[in-house]
């Protein structure tokens, strides 16, 4: 039975992975900053999956002495770890980043950034020291350097987590380790709709456009969950969107009409 570490699986992408990965007969640790949500993320997973295969633990990607400690309680509890996820990450309200509150900057930073490659740097020493493991980031707006309007701080955080990824794998060529990317696409989550928090107006003019290009999270992490589990390939980045399936979804818009509020 594969073992699979989580960050940031208290909500949204991550807890879907959570969900997914424990459907496919896995063990999985649930991690998120705030105590109280890892409890809440752990009852509900365990209510539908049973507790046996599932570790709760709280950890702040921010700070590497605790994504260390996320690591050691996974092995301690599993014995060893085939897949760690860096998926914490954190957005900002859409906007120039003139108009971006200076206190939001650093968090964006830490938390996309420098909790990614914490967490590649505890994953990868251990996977290297067991012998075995895939270390996979999950990239965002601007990960492949489309420009994205109002978001450059996310996307220069996600377009680092890129290289950092492609880097890894180039690093990584002659060890054991398998280094991918997770390029899920547009998923309705906290993370995109909190940047229209008192913005209705442009929250409904951006309605129209998520319908055609967004999709819900029970309908990406199952997809994604069985592709990683089944890539055998260093250097992958697992995409839901591709060109040709969103080419396809405009094709078929006069004819198809997507609500995935509803």
């Amino acid at each position: 039975m594969k073992s699979i570490v989580i960050t940031g699986s208290t909500r949204g992408i991550g807890y879907g992975l959570a969900d997914s990965f424990l459907g496919l007969d896995t063990a999985v640790a649930v991690s998120g900053r705030k105590p109280a949500a890892v409890e809440e993320a752990v009852e509900k997973l365990a209510a539908k999956h049973g507790e046996d295969r599932i570790l709760g633990w709280p950890c702040d990607v921010c700070d590497f002495a605790e994504v260390q400690a996320l690591w050691d309680a996974a092995v301690d509890r599993f014995g060893s770890i085939d897949i760690w996820i860096n998926n914490a990450g954190i957005g900002h309200p859409t906007g120039p980043i003139w108009e971006q509150p200076i206190e939001s900057v650093k968090p964006v930073i830490d938390t996309n950034l420098v909790g990614t490659i914490y967490g590649a740097i505890v994953a990868s020493r251990g996977m290297l020291r067991q012998g075995h493991g895939a270390l996979y980031n999950m990239h965002g707006a601007g990960s492949d350097g489309r420009r994205v309007h109002g978001l450059s701080l996310y996307g220069s955080s996600k377009r680092a987590v890129s290289f950092l990824t492609q880097a890894l794998a180039r690093e990584a060529r002659d060890t054991p380790l398998i280094i991918g990317g997770i390029s899920p696409g547009m998923v309705m989550t906290e993370l995109i709709t909190r940047q229209f928090e008192g913005r209705t107006e442009d929250w409904n003019r951006a309605k129209r456009i998520f319908n055609l290009i967004a999709d819900r999270v029970e309908t990406v992490t199952p997809w994604l969950a069985e592709q990683i589990l089944a890539n055998q390939k260093s250097g992958a980045v697992i995409a839901w969107l591709t060109p040709a399936k969103m080419l396809l979804r405009f094709l078929s818009l006069p004819f198809r009409k997507r609500d995935i509020f509803s």
